[in-house]
């Protein structure tokens, strides 16, 4: 038996705020930021993650016929890739500073990746929990 999919839509999107906010995290440290986090944490966490609920449904990310299938992981990298982009704009706004192409960049393929991860483990662990599940009931 599968995990309702209201409640697997629920996972999706929990795991993808928390990986978001991971390479977020990831991306102050590997600047020496992290002693400054607070708000300006936010300045790069809001915008990315807007931009992932505004682009992401396009491409069908949360589409629970397309989060079990492996060869649809290519969905959440390139809804990643296309929202850096807004993201960038939109932290700029909020800091009345220029968008940086570079730092766009990094952040679209950094979040991408770190999506990427995060989809991935939860494909394997819903495959796993399935089977475990599975032939438990069967034996």
């Amino acid at each position: 038996m599968q995990a309702q999919p209201s409640l697997r839509l629920v996972v999706i999107c929990a795991g993808d705020l928390v990986a978001l906010g991971l390479v977020t995290l990831i991306g102050f440290a590997t600047h020496g930021e992290l002693t400054r986090l607070g708000p300006r944490l936010l300045t790069t966490l809001i915008p990315l993650v807007a931009a992932w609920v505004l682009i992401a449904p396009w491409l069908g990310v949360f589409n629970l016929k397309y989060t079990q299938a492996p060869l649809e992981l290519w969905r959440p990298v390139l809804a990643m890739l296309l929202s850096a982009p807004m993201a960038g704009w939109l932290r700029g706004l909020m800091l009345g500073a220029p968008v940086i192409p570079v730092f766009v960049l990094a952040l679209g393929v950094t979040a991408a990746f770190g999506l990427l991860i995060w989809r991935g483990l939860f494909l394997v662990s819903a495959r796993w929990w399935g089977q475990t599940r599975i032939r438990g009931q069967n034996g």
